[in-house]
Parts: structure tokens; sequence; C-alpha cells
């Protein structure tokens, strides 16, 4: 019914919008969990990561503009998690950070189906080229 890449950028979306609020980034000493939510920078990036994944699935009849979506947002994704990384590297001592949470790898697994879903893209824009050269 949907192409392949509408599924891979529908768990993107998910990943990157709903998954956040479920699962911590990370405990810090006291054993309390710290949300995307706690911080301005993070909810910003998740928020604009998520619309782009669902503006990317809208904008399905444009394959060139969802494969510049989709490009778009593994860079942001790949932002995030240089500000995870950095902000587990610069805590002096892991006074801030005690205990790493599965909220840090969703952009990673975001980009890999971004990734997919950009294949995907490319596959679909190859096959209406070869089609147009046959007419």
């Amino acid at each position: 019914m949907f192409r392949p890449q509408t599924y891979f950028l529908i768990v993107s979306l998910l990943i990157t919008g709903v998954l956040p609020f479920v699962f911590p980034l990370w405990k810090d000493n006291a054993g309390t969990p710290f949300y995307f939510m706690m911080d301005i920078v993070y909810s910003a990036l998740f928020g604009l990561s998520t619309t782009l994944s669902l503006l990317s699935i809208l904008s399905h009849k444009k394959r060139q503009q969802q494969f510049v979506m989709g490009r778009l947002n593994m860079i942001l994704n790949l932002i995030l998690l240089g500000l995870f990384v950095y902000r587990t590297l610069n805590a002096s001592g892991e006074t801030a950070i005690s205990e790493k949470g599965v909220g840090m790898f969703l952009p990673i697994f975001s980009i890999v189906f971004l990734v997919l879903a950009n294949k995907a893209i490319k596959k679909d824009e190859d096959l209406v080229k070869s089609v147009d050269r046959l007419r």
C-alpha cells in the first residue's frame, strides 16, 4: 500500500517523536532521570527532527524534496548525537551523569532508518528516470 520509504520515515518519526518521552537520556548521581524536555536545546532538536520526518512523509509526491529533507534530518540527528557525546565526555569525573540512558542512542536508530528511507527514495527516483528514458 505504501512505499518502503514511508514505513522507514514513520519509524523515524516514532523514534524522535514518541520514544524520547518514554526513555530518559541519562540518570544523574542521585538517580533522577534526565528527559529531553528538561533542556530547551534537546527539545528543539527532537522537535525539528520529528517535524522533518512528518513533512517528508507528507511530501511523498516530491521525491527530490523528500530526499533533501531526509538528508537534513540526518544532519540534525548527527548534531543531536554530537551534543550527547559532548555532554557525557565533558562531565568531569562523571559528576553530572552517572548512568547513560537508552534515550542517548535514539538519534543513531533514527539515522539508520533515515538512511534506509533515502536509499528507497533514490531507488524510486532511478526507476522513474529509467522509465522516462524509454518513452
